[in-house]
């Protein structure tokens, strides 16, 4: 049992003991209340000492730990992580059940080449406003300019991207000959045709002979080619293509469903109407049978 006194010592660094809780989850040693279990601390002056003492070594380890971890040489070890004895083609040779870790995205400066296509997006977003008669100086749309750039550079992303760092070798041996779908990918792209969004979902299947692909790539797929100005019907040709050419399957097959604002909210606005695209290469081609299945195992409307 502590002594009296000791509460209003404790009420005083309640905030301080709070801190320490977090930063060292519970390590703190009996020893700060206490000097064993068997002998009290009697002297409020001593108590005190000793909780400073302690939360002081606490604050300094936890300072130092912190800034071992932003050093740079271990900023530099955990920049990039990938297989360790992945082969120079990116393909393992042995059992599929050697998992690739990706190599982590880190978030950097922008490029000069970035900022200046901010700069001039900005600008070109001004003589918008200006034309269309709004004040680009006014309260609500001084900032507008960058953020849009900004935003826009998010949307056509795809451009800076390609198949072979997207794939990341992650392609592997596998004994299976049936059909592998990944469906229902959330797909947002810009139509080519009046920049308004196109939005939906894509569903890709193939056959494999001999290899398959890393489920996480179709949707790595679909989020880069859907990521620039575009039209569906291209779109849908794109990813089918590209998993056709990286994974030499027997065949592959591409649908997607999307609803177009460029119909909805402008033109015809015909709301609720909705635009499904196919491409089909190998035996989803020409084989009906094959194609079925693919399509059944949708359960498209």
């Amino acid at each position: 049992m502590l002594k009296a006194g000791v509460p209003d010592i404790y009420m005083e660094h309640r905030a301080l003991f709070i801190q320490i809780t977090v930063l060292v989850r519970n390590s703190l040693e009996v020893s700060m209340f206490t000097t064993c279990s068997c002998h009290p601390v009697n002297d409020p002056n001593l108590l005190q000492a000793s909780i400073t003492g302690s939360i002081s070594n606490k604050l300094g380890q936890s300072t130092k730990e912190a800034r071992e971890m932003h050093s740079p040489l271990c900023q530099q070890s955990t920049r990039s992580l990938s297989c360790d004895d992945q082969p120079a083609d990116g393909v393992f040779s042995t059992d599929s059940h050697r998992l690739c870790r990706e190599t982590q995205q880190v978030s950097a400066s922008p490029s000069p080449e970035q900022s200046e296509s901010v700069r001039k997006l900005a600008g070109a977003v001004r003589t918008i406003f200006e034309c269309i008669g709004e004040n680009p100086e006014r309260e609500g749309l001084r900032t507008t300019p960058e953020r849009y750039a900004k935003a826009m550079l998010y949307f056509t992303k795809g451009y800076s991207e390609n198949i072979q760092d997207l794939v990341n070798g992650a392609v592997f041996y596998e004994d299976h000959s049936e059909l592998v779908i990944v469906k229902d990918i959330d797909i947002f792209s810009l139509c080519e045709h009046h920049l308004v969004p196109f939005t939906g979902k894509m569903h890709i299947g193939y056959i494999p002979d001999g290899r398959v692909l890393g489920l996480s790539k179709m949707a790595r797929l679909a989020e880069m080619f859907s990521r620039r100005l575009q039209v569906q019907e291209r779109l849908t040709k794109e990813v089918a293509t590209a998993v056709f050419n990286e994974l030499k399957p027997k065949g592959v097959g591409v649908i997607v469903e999307c609803i177009h604002l460029c119909m909805t909210m402008r033109g015809v606005q015909k709301v609720g109407s909705s635009t499904t695209t196919s491409c089909m290469l190998g035996c989803m081609l020409t084989s009906s049978e094959v194609k079925s299945e693919f399509v059944s195992l949708l359960h498209l409307k």
